[in-house]
C-alpha cells in the first residue's frame, strides 16, 4: 500500500509531465503495476507518447475493410497493405492494428428456471486413458444433472458406445428412483447421428429407450452449450472436487466411489434457488414428481453377430473365447454385458465366460476344447504347447533347445505340463529361465530346480509323475504267480547256514498245492 501523497504524486506525473508509466516507477522506485493500478482506479487511461508511425496513413483502409469483413485475418490485410505501398514488416503490422479490430459485442443470456422433474441435461465427459494388462481403454464419465435440484449422478466407462451411455440412463434413473419428463442432449453421436439445420436423425437406440421410459430426448443447437449449461458446470465440479487426487484400483471401485460422492458431497450443496436449503432438500421435493420406472428393463446388452472359424474361438472386442467345437463354420450371435459375454446359437445360450477388457487375450472353457482334442488325438501335443506358450513365456525358447538336442517334444511336453500344474505357472517360468541361462537343458534339471525352491518355502516334495491315463495301462490285468517254491528254497539257504539240513531230510513237509490263479486288477 502507499500514501496518499504518492498517488497524487504519481497522477500528476502522468496528467502534467506526460510520465509514462515506466519513468514514474523508476522515479518514484515503486513497482510499475503499482502506477498502473493508481491510474486504472483514478479512471486515467494509459497515456502513450504519439509519435509517428507508418501505419497511420493505412488505418483508413484497415478501418473501411474491417467495417465490411469483421473476421480478415490481420495476415490477409498486411498482404494488401503491402500492395498499396507498406513498408513494414508482419509482426509490426500485426501489433499495430490489433488494438483495431473490431469486438464482437457479448452475448447476453436468460437466466432459465425449470419445473421440479420437468428435465435432465446429460452429457459425455473425458478423463484421459487407463492402461488394462496390454490394452489402452479410454476412460469417459455419463454425467446426467437434474435441472432443478441439481443433482448430480456420474458413473464411469471404458468407451463411448451406446450402450454404455443407455447404461448410464438406467443407472442414474435408478440412483433418483424416477425419469424425468425431458432430457437435453448435445450433438453427440450416442444421441445424434444427423443434423441439418432444424432436421435431427436420432440414435435410433436411443429413441427406442426413450419410448420405454416415457421421456423425450432434446438436442440443444449447434455450439450452445449454455442450454446446458448445468451439466457442463457439473462436470467442471465433478473434475475438481472429487477425480483429481483420487486414487482407485479398478473402473468398479471407481464406480463406488463416486456413487458415494454423488449421494453426499454433491447432495450437500447449497441450493442456487435457495441458498438456505441444500440440493438435497430440493431433491426431496422434486422425486415424488418423477415418472416411475418401467416395470422391465431395456436390453442395453450389445448384441454381435460373428462367424466361427476354423478354432473354436470369438473375437470380440480385442479378445479372443472358446465355444464349442460343434460351431465351427457357424455363425452365432455374442451378448454383452459390463461383466460377461454370452454366446447364443438360435435361441439357445451355447456358453458364457467373464468379460475381459484387456487386448490379446483367450478366455476359454477347457471343456470346450477337451472333446476336440479326444477326436484329434494328434493335436493333444500341440495343445499342450500352445497352453505351456501362453502360461509360461519362456517354454518356446525350451521347445526350440530340446528341438536342437532330437529330444522327445511329446514326453518333454506332457512332463512340463505336469509341472504347470503342480507348482504353477510363475515358478516353472523362473526354473525355466534359469536353466536356460545355465545352458543345463534338461527335465531333470528343470524339477531339481522347481523341488530346490519348494524346499526352501518350507513345503513337502510333489507326488512322482502319475501314470498316463490311457485305457491299455488303466484296464490291464497282472496274473498273481505262486512265490511259495522261492519260500521254501529261502528257507532252505537259511537251514544250510544253520548246519540243519540232516533234520530237514529226515522230516520232509511236503509241498502244498498251488494256488488258483485269478485275474488281479493293477488299479
Amino acid at each position: 500500500m502507499i500514501g496518499p501523497d504518492l498517488e497524487a504524486e504519481i497522477l500528476r506525473l502522468h496528467a502534467a509531465e506526460k510520465w509514462p508509466v515506466g519513468t514514474i516507477a523508476y522515479q518514484l522506485h515503486v513497482h510499475h503495476d503499482v502506477v498502473r493500478r493508481v491510474l486504472l482506479q483514478a479512471g486515467t487511461p494509459r497515456a502513450k507518447i504519439a509519435r509517428p508511425s507508418m501505419i497511420d496513413a493505412y488505418l483508413p483502409f484497415v478501418l473501411e475493410q474491417w467495417e465490411k469483413f469483421p473476421k480478415l485475418p490481420a495476415s490477409r490485410l498486411y498482404r494488401m497493405c503491402r500492395e498499396r505501398g507498406y513498408p513494414g514488416g508482419p509482426d509490426r503490422f500485426r501489433q499495430a492494428v490489433a488494438s483495431y479490430r473490431p469486438k464482437p459485442r457479448g452475448e447476453a443470456f436468460l437466466r432459465v428456471r425449470t419445473l421440479p422433474a420437468e428435465e435432465a441435461q446429460a452429457d459425455w465427459a473425458h478423463f484421459g486413458k487407463v492402461r488394462i494388462g496390454k490394452a489402452e481403454r479410454q476412460l469417459v464419465a455419463f454425467v446426467m444433472v437434474l435441472s432443478y435440484s441439481r443433482s448430480i449422478f456420474c458413473r464411469y466407462y471404458l468407451g463411448l458406445q451406446t450402450e454404455n451411455f443407455l447404461r448410464g440412463h438406467e443407472a442414474a434413473f435408478a440412483f433418483w428412483g424416477g425419469v424425468p419428463r425431458r432430457v437435453l442432449y448435445d450433438n453427440l453421436k450416442s444421441a445424434v447421428l444427423e443434423r441439418r439445420g432444424e432436421a435431427i436423425r436420432y440414435n435410433p437406440r436411443l429413441l427406442d429407450f426413450a419410448a420405454h421410459h416415457r421421456f423425450e430426448p432434446r438436442a440443444v443447437g449447434v455450439r450452445r452449450g449454455n442450454e446446458k449449461g448445468r451439466v457442463e458446470r457439473a462436470i467442471r465440479y465433478l473434475r475438481s472436487d472429487f477425480f483429481i487426487a483420487r486414487s482407485w484400483s479398478d473402473l468398479a471401485d471407481l464406480n463406488a466411489k463416486v456413487l458415494r460422492w454423488c449421494d453426499t458431497c454433491a447432495l450437500d450443496r447449497r441450493w442456487p434457488e435457495d441458498r438456505t436449503r441444500a440440493d438435497r432438500d430440493a431433491l426431496e421435493e422434486e422425486r415424488p414428481r418423477l415418472l416411475p420406472l418401467p416395470e422391465a428393463p431395456f436390453p442395453t446388452d450389445e448384441r454381435k453377430e460373428i462367424a466361427v472359424r476354423k478354432t473354436p474361438y470369438i473375437r470380440f472386442d480385442r479378445n479372443d473365447y472358446s465355444v464349442p467345437h460343434e460351431l465351427c463354420r457357424r455363425t452365432v450371435v455374442v451378448v454383452a454385458s459390463e461383466d460377461v459375454v454370452r454366446v447364443l446359437h438360435g435361441a439357445e445360450e451355447v456358453c458364457r465366460h467373464r468379460r475381459s477388457y484387456d487386448k490379446g487375450q483367450v478366455v476359454e472353457d477347457p471343456a470346450h476344447v477337451e472333446g476336440l482334442v479326444q477326436e484329434k488325438r494328434a493335436a493333444r501335443r500341440g495343445r499342450g504347447i500352445d497352453r505351456l506358450s501362453r502360461a509360461v513365456p519362456t517354454s518356446p525358447a525350451l521347445f526350440k533347445s530340446f528341438a536342437e538336442r532330437g529330444k522327445n517334444l511329446g514326453n518333454a511336453t506332457s512332463r512340463l505340463l505336469y509341472y504347470l500344474d503342480t507348482y504353477g505357472a510363475e515358478s516353472l517360468e523362473a526354473a525355466l529361465q534359469e536353466v536356460l541361462a545355465s545352458n543345463a537343458i534338461h527335465l531333470s534339471a528343470i524339477r531339481h530346480v522347481l523341488e530346490r525352491d519348494r524346499a526352501a518355502r518350507g513345503r513337502l516334495p510333489a507326488s512322482p509323475i502319475p501314470l498316463p491315463d490311457d485305457p491299455r495301462i488303466r484296464d490291464l490285468s497282472v496274473r498273481p504267480h505262486n512265490l511259495d517254491a522261492y519260500a521254501a528254497l529261502g528257507l532252505g539257504l537259511r537251514a544250510s547256514a544253520d548246519g540243519s539240513d540232516a533234520e530237514r531230510d529226515l522230516d520232509p513237509k511236503p509241498n502244498p498245492p498251488p494256488a488258483k490263479e485269478t485275474p488281479h486288477d493293477n488299479d
